[in-house]
């Protein structure tokens, strides 16, 4: 065990590791690039829905399901339909990427609608306020902290995820993993699972500072829970 963990130090920090096409610096950022992009679209689907949801109350039931449909959809056997259905693209990778994302991302945002105080709403209305001047002067300021929380959970949860670009021949670190598989070099195969971790902690770590730095000082009007 500890020649193991020896051989994977040795791996992670070897010079060799992180130069030229397939070296670790441009898997990060070919995992990074498919992670941004998979959560970026995904929000953009997933936060008009929850906070129209959230703003009118219709459709409750969907937001409540998505957060189980998210935790049971298979990626590995969307990305398989989708590839047998499109051919070899990124195309399987990034619809499963988004469909795993938008379901934090509208919980969340359906949350934060849901949790800020009906007083507060009636008392914009009763100053004459419309429902779209609700919405967006009222509502979504007041529920950003925990949409912010839904976009961050859908970030950690693409960066794991990630890594079945690589099932269907493209890069990423899960490349690390799959060849490290095929080639039965277990060093290899923890060199990209620790990788993996490591980003998603990184950005886990940043997002959750930022997310403190632009609520530090901000009054809750929240209703309690």
């Amino acid at each position: 065990m500890f020649e193991l963990f020896k051989n994977l130090g040795a791996w992670l920090v070897g010079g060799e590791q992180w130069a030229g096409s397939d070296g670790i610096a441009t898997r990060i950022a070919e995992h990074l690039q498919y992670s941004l992009l998979a959560t970026l679209v995904a929000a953009a689907i997933a936060l008009p829905v929850g906070l129209l949801i959230g703003h009118t109350g219709r459709g409750a039931f969907v937001a409540i399901n998505l957060s189980s449909f998210g935790r049971a959809l298979p990626t590995v056997g969307l990305v398989v339909l989708v590839f047998l259905a499109s051919g070899l693209s990124m195309w399987p990778v990034y619809i499963a990427l988004v469909a795993l994302a938008v379901p934090s991302i509208v919980t969340n945002t359906y949350a934060g609608m849901t949790a800020v105080d009906p007083e507060v709403r009636d008392a914009a209305r009763g100053q004459g306020m419309k429902a779209h001047q609700v919405l967006f002067q009222v509502e979504l300021p007041l529920a950003l902290p925990l949409i912010m929380t839904g976009l961050r959970l859908a970030l950690i949860q693409v960066v794991a995820t990630a890594t079945i670009a690589a099932y269907v021949s493209f890069g990423g670190l899960g490349r690390y993993v799959f060849d490290g598989l095929a080639q039965r070099d277990l060093v290899q195969v923890l060199g990209g699972a620790v990788l993996v971790a490591v980003v998603a902690i990184v950005l886990d770590l940043a997002l959750s500072g930022l997310q403190r730095l632009l609520f530090r000082n901000r009054p809750t009007t929240l209703k309690s829970a």
